[in-house]
């Protein structure tokens, strides 16, 4: 399928380029960047040398008539203008949030701006039916990377956690700010310390996991929620708990989880024991969750670890696009880490 990566520049579009170059379906003949349009590709991205000689174009010059399918990967309230000139006939991924939110309120209480609309939540493996309606549709909204760690951690939880009352401390690393050059983003900023940020509940992923935790569990779902930037490039371990509100040991907890995500492909609920570690994730596909109960307050404990870059963004990107296209979800995807 012919496929166009838009805003391949960053991050996040230069970890889609990396995976698409091998992908067994997808052949990548569009590449659009803004202000680094002219430029090569491999003086922003130099490890990747599929693509030597190759330059970003303008989003203004691509020719979509042949486009089978899009991954938008811009900053949010960019990708509506794109979408306007994208024939119905080609499928879109789109990694940004614009079409993740249902609620315009919430849009604009963490945002701002124009809410777009809302397409299908592009998490397969939040729900029994999320998988289904992805495939159903042709455009889906990726979540976002603390999204994509807290709903799945907390999804197979809901029927036995007070949802009223969840707290979440997620660390990340820098990439997950962006490629934008901001002072307190530096090496000498970042290494060797540990900041929390948008601190008091002003992250914008807030609305987003509270809306698609509150799906899964039939009613309200309220988190608070503290992020942390690690001195680290890459990766979220994220710590989740909860009141319980069934009397249920750590071995009863852990099964549940087994259980809800014994079918899925890329979710590993790790040996009681072993802990989530994101070196573990990187590069992949792949969640790590562990839980506990603390019997001392009567919480439960979830440790999640994703690739912010990979299950998070580029990644999970893909497996959408796999869902949609009719392939093996998995196709084109790692499922190991890089490990150390």
């Amino acid at each position: 399928m012919k496929t166009a990566v838009i805003g391949a520049s960053g991050y996040a579009g230069g970890e889609l380029l990396r995976l698409l170059a091998v992908h067994p379906h997808f052949e990548v003949t569009a590449i659009s960047a803004y202000s680094n349009a002219g430029e090569l590709i491999t003086s922003v991205h130099p490890h990747l040398t599929t693509h030597n000689g190759d330059k970003f174009a303008a989003v203004t010059e691509i020719d979509f008539s042949d486009i089978e399918l899009v991954f938008i990967a811009l900053p949010h309230g960019e990708s509506a203008a794109i979408i306007e000139n994208i024939p119905s006939s080609a499928k879109i991924v789109d990694l940004g949030a614009d079409y993740r939110l249902e609620n315009p309120a919430q849009w604009q209480k963490y945002y701002g701006g124009t809410h777009a609309g809302s397409w299908v939540y592009g998490l397969p493996e939040l729900s029994a039916g999320a998988r289904k309606a992805i495939a159903q549709q042709t455009r889906v909204a990726n979540p976002g990377c603390y999204a994509t760690a807290i709903a799945l951690g907390c999804s197979p939880a809901v029927d036995f956690i007070d949802v009223s009352d969840v707290v979440v401390v997620a660390a990340s690393g820098t990439t997950g700010a962006g490629r934008s050059a901001k002072i307190n983003l530096i090496a000498s900023e970042v290494m060797g310390s540990l900041t929390s940020y948008k601190f008091g509940g002003a992250h914008q992923h807030t609305p987003e996991i509270e809306q698609s935790l509150s799906a899964v569990a039939g009613k309200p779902v309220s988190i608070s929620f503290t992020p942390i930037l690690a001195p680290m490039p890459r990766g979220i371990l994220a710590t989740i708990t909860a009141k319980l509100v069934k009397s249920m040991t750590t071995e009863q907890v852990h099964s549940a989880f087994v259980q809800a995500y014994a079918d899925e492909y890329f979710v590993d609920v790790l040996p009681m024991g072993q802990m989530p570690k994101t070196g573990s994730v990187t590069g992949s596909n792949k969640v790590q969750i562990q839980v506990a109960v603390d019997s001392h307050s009567n919480r439960l404990v979830i440790s999640v670890a994703i690739d912010n870059l990979g299950k998070g963004a580029a990644s999970q990107a893909i497996q959408n696009a796999n869902i949609i296209t009719g392939f093996h979800e998995g196709s084109g995807l790692s499922n190991d880490g890089l490990g150390v």
